[in-house]
């Protein structure tokens, strides 16, 4: 508090500061910063995303990326964190949209090598003997399936997660796959 009795708002470029000097006061002062932030990037991603999961997506994505690098100092004008926040998310929206984009292309061209959304077979999966399948993997194939398709990381970060080099979690993965597909779908003809 002031002489006046006002309590004293940090900026936003204080507790960007405070965020980079990485101090005792580092954790209150990214809460604040996500406490201010998130409503704002929240709002951007509803007009430019117009989807509130989207939205909420949006907002983890730009906060983690804006706290990273204020972690690592590379922030050039804490002042204007408001604009590096707002440029942020034009890029990670841009990007999102490219990659819609990408994949809206890939299935148009691929059209009939892919299977349609749905065709029976599709929809009547059975997850109890997909389960089992997955727990018939070795473990280490499993964990290189799950890690690809549902944390989606690249080989060269799984590989670094397991031990193993990029080339290796790819055979693991191809291998692994094609154990997987025949115990769900039968052997092939």
């Amino acid at each position: 508090m002031d002489e006046g009795g006002r309590v004293d708002v940090p900026s936003d470029g204080d507790l960007a500061r405070r965020v980079s000097a990485s101090g005792a006061d580092a954790a209150e002062a990214e809460g604040e910063l996500f406490r201010r932030l998130a409503p704002r990037v929240r709002l951007y991603g509803l007009r430019h995303l117009r989807e509130p999961a989207a939205a909420d997506d949006l907002v983890q994505e730009v906060l983690m990326l804006t706290l990273e690098r204020l972690r690592a100092r590379r922030v050039r004008e804490p002042d204007r964190l408001a604009s590096f926040v707002l440029g942020t998310c034009r890029l990670v929206v841009r990007n999102l949209r490219r990659g819609v984009q990408r994949r809206e292309a890939l299935l148009d061209r691929f059209a009939d090598v892919f299977p349609s959304r749905t065709e029976p077979d599709l929809l009547l999966l059975d997850e109890g003997r997909l389960r089992a399948c997955l727990e018939g993997l070795a473990p280490r194939e499993r964990a290189v399936l799950v890690l690809t398709f549902f944390a989606e990381q690249p080989s060269s970060e799984i590989g670094a997660r397991l031990s193993l080099s990029s080339e290796n979690v790819r055979t693991v993965r191809r291998r692994a796959f094609v154990r997987l597909r025949d115990c769900v779908l039968g052997p092939a003809a």
